[in-house]
């Protein structure tokens, strides 16, 4: 689990919001948060992702622990806050040194620093994302504008005989 995210932390720094009534409206905001995730980090990062909410709003009958695309979202459990269960998971890490904790709760950075975890704030960690994210859709841009370019017959035999194939 190298990648531990504070979901409605970034939820907020994102400003990605969810239509619909109030419950309704953050389950959607969460999906669309979720979403966002799986097409920013790249394919071998989300298998290592674990993004934690709290439980209160989320939708009755929902696991406390499910996947998507990949990542691992877990809710917290009924009377337990996500940062408790942020710092459960934190202290579990066998490896924490390993681990980037995206939070800007000073709650769990001071959790994170006493493990030896990186920390980093979830508005400097978006902001990393989008620019990773936005060089990766230029690279592919140039890849696709590249107009294909049909090869002419003359041009194929004229190769053809320069090779004496």
């Amino acid at each position: 689990m190298p990648l531990l995210i504070d979901g409605y932390n970034l939820l907020h720094v994102t400003g990605i919001v969810g239509h619909g009534k109030r419950k309704s409206a953050l389950h959607n905001s969460r999906i669309a948060l979720l979403n966002f995730l799986a097409a920013s980090l790249a394919p071998k990062d989300r298998s290592r992702t674990t993004i934690v909410f709290d439980a209160l709003a989320a939708p009755r009958g929902l696991p406390r622990v499910l996947q998507h695309c990949e990542m691992v979202v877990r809710f917290a459990a009924r009377g337990q806050s996500a940062d408790a269960l942020i710092e459960e998971l934190i202290q579990m890490e066998t490896a924490p040194r390993q681990l980037t904790v995206v939070s800007s709760d000073r709650r769990i950075q001071r959790a994170a620093r006493r493990r030896k975890a990186k920390v980093v704030g979830s508005d400097v960690w978006y902001a990393m994302l989008l620019r990773e994210r936005q060089k990766r859709q230029m690279s592919m841009r140039e890849v696709d504008e590249r107009p294909p370019i049909p090869l002419l017959a003359e041009d194929v035999n004229y190769w053809l005989r320069e090779f004496r194939l």
